[in-house]
């Protein structure tokens, strides 16, 4: 199964000269979601973690299968004024604007080793932003997992420079 007839590119959104991969698709195909999902399991081996971050929106779908069938914990990076209790927040830059990060305080235990999932790779905005505010909080970061790296963005580059860990499962 090519996973990547499952994820296909929409251009110009969400503004132009941007190609948004849609999971839409993959998600609505059980076959193809449940592959993703196994596939993502066996590259998360190569991590010692105990707890998955989710980043909103779309990690969070990726991030609570795996932890599901990792017997992993689960936590969710927000995006800003989500979260009802104290907060640690972190601000990035995309490629196509600016953005940040929340983590509420109380959600992971201390001594957690946090796998970074997301959906797609641009250039490692969002995911350098999660591994810091992990460890601005106090926590280790084990690595990052994506499900989608985009070609020609130099993503995996970057985050090797700023020392984070990464495997993606596809390519495009």
């Amino acid at each position: 199964m090519n996973l990547l007839d499952y994820v296909p590119g929409v251009p110009d959104f969400p503004k132009p000269g941007i190609l948004f991969r849609d999971i839409s698709p993959l998600l609505a195909n059980p076959v193809a979601f449940e592959e993703a999902i196994r596939q993502l399991a066996d590259l998360a081996k190569a991590f010692d973690y105990t707890h998955i971050l989710g980043i909103e929106s779309r990690g969070f779908i990726f991030g609570a299968a795996l932890a599901h069938l990792a017997h992993k914990g689960l936590a969710l990076a927000r995006k800003p004024n989500k979260l009802p209790l104290a907060s640690h927040r972190e601000a990035y830059g995309l490629e196509y604007g600016t953005d940040a990060l929340e983590l509420q305080q109380s959600t992971l235990p201390q001594g957690a080793r946090i796998l970074i999932i997301d959906d797609v790779l641009a250039t490692g905005g969002t995911l350098i932003a999660a591994d810091k505010l992990l460890k601005s909080a106090g926590f280790k970061v084990c690595g990052a997992l994506t499900l989608l790296e985009i070609a020609g963005l130099n993503g995996s580059e970057i985050l090797k420079q700023n020392g984070i860990a990464h495997r993606t499962l596809l390519v495009a």
